[in-house]
């Protein structure tokens, strides 16, 4: 994976990641909004780096977003989830709503604003299945209306859109999906359920019953299907495992610093948790190829429409969020077999709870389960690519 588009972008993403740092144990100990670096992401024009030049933004690449999303993610996961959820939003409005004049308007918004972007994608009665919907979207001539029962809005209090899914029509079957962008000054939320959870404290993932009323024309042009197959699911993937590959950085790097001390303490004798801290960088590297060669496949099928539409492209995704939420738990664990004790409690250097606890979100952000039934049956009718360099 290529650094940064600029120099730039990977100074102004430190700078963020630093205050995200000095902020992280509190705003998971509180399970608090990670405001310190979101307000930092705004200040260093962050939110809106995806979006094309023309319309206020730096045309930065998915690969851009993702190094920064691993960036952010050695200080603060929480910081670095909003993030990343921020821009896989923001890909569905870059990839899919370049041709409608409002959601070009919404993105120079976005760009001059650093408007925060929420995701409204579960409903009570369906889970984590984003491609069903229950409530339907009600289009009374230029005015659309949307009730639904959202049981996970992260950052929703926080935000400052939310893109929402429903059913195209009240007569529409429940995969005639469609999204529209809701303004915060469009819509209510009444709060129905509480996040306290093991880790990801600080993404603030609430549920809620949603009501809005809004211009139909801020209904994005494209199918939900289209937008979901194209742009939604893979940078879900490919972002989200950014930020895992950032919490496992880090897990490494005070691993690393364990054994370096426990050497320094006992001249020319191996230091303890040597060899499983070569197992975990063995690890990483596997974590880290596994990314790249997704970001990879993405930029390439970004320019031909078949392939980004393909059952090979779908797997190849797929795969991509199994290994990386999978090895993630393994680094993690090593790294505290490394650190011992010290990796074990809380206030030391070496300290691994939160990461741990974070961590386990991977294999639940869409169930692993719910993914390998899906690219399960895709494998009935696709043969896999096995070139080494295809």
């Amino acid at each position: 994976m290529n650094a940064p588009a600029s120099t730039g972008l990977a100074e102004r993403a430190g700078r963020v990641a630093a205050v995200a740092a000095v902020h992280a144990d509190d705003v998971d100990v509180k399970s608090r909004f990670p405001r310190e670096a979101v307000d930092a992401m705004r200040l260093e024009r962050l939110l809106s780096m995806q979006i094309p030049g023309e319309l206020g933004g730096e045309d930065a690449t998915v690969s851009d977003v993702a190094e920064i999303c691993s960036l952010i993610g050695q200080s603060c996961a929480s910081a670095a989830m909003v993030f990343a959820m921020h821009h896989i939003k923001l890909s569905s409005l870059v990839s899919h709503g370049s041709e409608s004049d409002w959601h070009r308007a919404f993105m120079r918004r976005i760009a001059d604003e650093q408007l925060l972007l929420a995701s409204a994608t579960t409903e009570g009665g369906i889970g984590g299945n984003l491609r069903n919907s229950i409530c339907a979207i009600e289009v009374n001539g230029a005015d659309c209306h949307l009730e639904k029962d959202a049981t996970v809005i992260s950052y929703g209090e926080y935000a400052d859109a939310i893109l929402i899914t429903s059913r195209a029509n009240a007569e529409a079957a429940s995969t005639d999906q469609v999204m529209t962008a809701f303004t915060k000054d469009q819509y209510t939320l009444e709060r129905t359920q509480v996040w306290d959870t093991l880790g990801m404290r600080g993404t603030c993932s609430d549920g809620y019953l949603f009501k809005g009323d809004a211009p139909a024309a801020q209904i994005l042009p494209k199918p939900f299907a289209e937008i979901a197959a194209q742009s939604m699911l893979a940078t879900s993937h490919l972002l989200w495992s950014a930020v895992w590959y950032g919490i496992a950085v880090n897990a490494m790097a005070r691993a690393q610093s364990f054994v370096r001390a426990a050497a320094r303490k006992s001249p020319g004798a191996p230091p303890p948790g040597a060899l499983r801290l070569a197992e975990a960088s063995s690890l990483l590297q596997l974590l880290k190829s596994n990314i790249i060669a997704g970001l990879r496949e993405f930029e390439a099928a970004k320019a031909d429409h078949d392939r980004l539409s393909s059952i090979g492209f779908a797997v190849a995704m797929n795969n991509v969020k199994i290994g990386s939420s999978e090895t993630i738990l393994t680094i993690i664990n090593h790294a505290m077999l490394v650190c011992g004790i010290l990796g074990y409690k809380n206030g030391t250097p070496y300290s691994l709870g939160r990461h741990l606890r974070d961590a386990h979100s991977a294999q639940l952000m869409i169930s692993n389960d719910r993914i390998l039934g899906n690219t399960s049956n895709l494998l009935l009718v696709h043969k896999q690519d096995t070139s080494l360099m295809g």
